[in-house]
């Protein structure tokens, strides 16, 4: 693997999204970004204003000192608001210290809670703590024939894509577009950070998972599938070969990011016997209080009509 010289950035960054990697990205995306000594975050012009927001995705635990200094970072470069999605636990004196800081909570970027895996137990003490009915599906994969490799290749790559496609289509959801998705995974494999899981079944790939690694934790921000060949229950084994991935890397924990109360795939982790998490949530740091109040109102009515335009296949950013 090509080694890469990491920058002052990733010795505070708690997650991918805070590495000189996807800072990165998201440049060579075209977003403006801005270098802190608390981490990084992403500037966001409005339309037809001199105004911006910033976004500020699973940084640092925030502190008095660092609000104030960010209020002041956003007063300098014209920000209506910050908003903060720390990478830390929820408590009450965190809570009351944004709250005295004029943050309020805002529209989400991430679920407030999240599952996580303990990677530290043996594979068969891990395997015990699974549902019964994972534990079957698991064997069963197994017993059909589905193999699970990492596989970074180009090919398998485009699979990933196609796979994806198919994936928005049945489900319908908002997505990024394929650019968007080849210049992260270009960007973060080289870093080491970004890892491709494939499984096969009859020759064909079926499922890809990218996975993400850094420091102690693996994590599961996109995957895709074929609804072909799923009564061979592909996804148990992919689950299972990914947390086999983590502690062969040495990782402690799978962080499966996010977890959404009675969706599908909320019940399907659930058979992994993962904790629950919550972080501190999403919380909008206000600069500019009369634009933050005509933006929260403009807010209200943008997202629905873009999640009705992904209903309909209108979403620009499809695939």
């Amino acid at each position: 693997m090509e080694t890469v010289k990491k920058s002052k950035i990733d010795k505070i960054a708690t997650h991918p999204l805070q590495t000189s990697f996807w800072e990165e990205f998201r440049r060579e995306w075209g977003n403006e970004v801005l270098e802190t000594k608390y981490g990084i975050l992403t500037l966001h012009k409005i339309p037809y204003t001199k105004f911006k927001i910033a976004m500020f995705e699973k940084g640092s635990t925030p502190t008095k000192t660092m609000l104030t200094d960010l209020k002041k970072i956003g007063h300098e470069n014209n920000l209506i608001f910050i908003k903060l999605e720390p990478n830390c636990l929820k408590s009450d004196k965190l809570v009351k210290l944004m709250q005295s800081e004029g943050a309020t909570q805002g529209r989400r970027l991430f679920t407030p809670t999240t599952f996580w895996i303990d990677l530290t137990p043996s594979e068969e003490n891990l395997m015990k703590g699974f549902s019964s009915k994972t534990r079957y599906n698991i064997r069963l994969a197994e017993r059909k024939g589905v193999t699970v490799k990492e596989d970074n290749s180009d090919k398998a790559f485009d699979k990933y894509l196609d796979l994806t496609r198919e994936t928005i289509r049945r489900q319908g959801f908002y997505a990024h577009s394929e650019k968007y998705h080849r210049l992260m995974w270009n960007i973060l494999k080289k870093a080491g950070i970004a890892h491709l899981l494939t499984a096969t079944y009859n020759k064909e790939i079926i499922t890809t998972w990218i996975v993400f690694a850094w420091k102690k934790f693996l994590y599961y921000p996109y995957g895709a599938s074929t609804e072909k060949y799923k009564e061979v229950m592909a996804n148990n084994l992919m689950m299972w070969e990914a947390i086999k991935f983590g502690k062969k890397l040495g990782l402690t924990t799978f962080d499966l990011w996010g977890r959404e109360e009675g969706k599908g795939f909320t019940k399907f982790k659930e058979g992994y016997n993962p904790k629950v998490i919550e972080f501190l949530g999403s919380w909008d740091l206000i600069i500019n209080k009369p634009a933050y109040f005509v933006y929260r109102i403009a807010e209200k009515i943008r997202w629905p009509t873009l999640k009705l335009a992904a209903n309909f296949g209108l979403s620009k950013h499809r695939f």
